[in-house]
């Protein structure tokens, strides 16, 4: 599988991907607003054979996937749809922080949500962020998410836990821009 963003590419992971993806999920400047912490080499080869795995499914219970520039096709970030209840997602993604600022995660959710609504036929996709990730909550806004509530000690990350903001967008509101 492999969909084009205006951006970015997102496309299924390899073996191959193991050490890109590392400098994500190993980065504490990124794992600190994800529901997990910082992964080491071995975890990170883990969750990329998981993520191959899972991949080959039938029926799929998620896309998980990784986030590539079109020009080079090295692994930036992840982006995930996984199924959660009837015709419902959800959506999560993480970008090096090194490619911060430059409009990945916004085209990466955008092409994964769009997906969701276009092709899995989805009603409904949510988006759990921690509070303290203002970026992330812009991000979903911007794409015409609406503000459900809070989860009160939703995760339990570096040590302790985190509130999430939970955040939706239904199928007939969803406007690809």
């Amino acid at each position: 599988m492999r969909l084009s963003g205006q951006r970015v590419v997102l496309r299924e992971f390899t073996l191959d991907d193991v050490d890109d993806a590392l400098k994500i999920i190993g980065d504490d400047r990124v794992t600190r607003f994800l529901s997990f912490d910082s992964r080491s080499g071995d975890e990170a080869r883990a969750m990329i054979e998981g993520a191959v795995k899972r991949a080959q499914e039938s029926p799929r219970t998620e896309f998980y996937l990784a986030v590539a520039r079109p020009d080079d096709d090295s692994v930036i970030g992840f982006a995930r749809i996984a199924f959660a209840g009837v015709k419902a997602g959800k959506l999560g993604y993480a970008i090096a922080a090194d490619e911060w600022g430059r409009g990945y995660a916004t085209d990466a959710a955008r092409t994964l949500t769009d997906f969701a609504f276009r092709v899995l036929r989805l009603h409904r996709v949510s988006a759990a962020i921690g509070p303290e990730n203002p970026a992330s909550i812009t991000l979903v806004e911007r794409l015409g998410f609406t503000r459900e509530g809070v989860l009160r000690d939703h995760v339990f990350t570096n040590g302790s836990w985190r509130d999430s903001v939970l955040y939706s967008v239904l199928e007939h509101e969803w406007q690809p821009q």
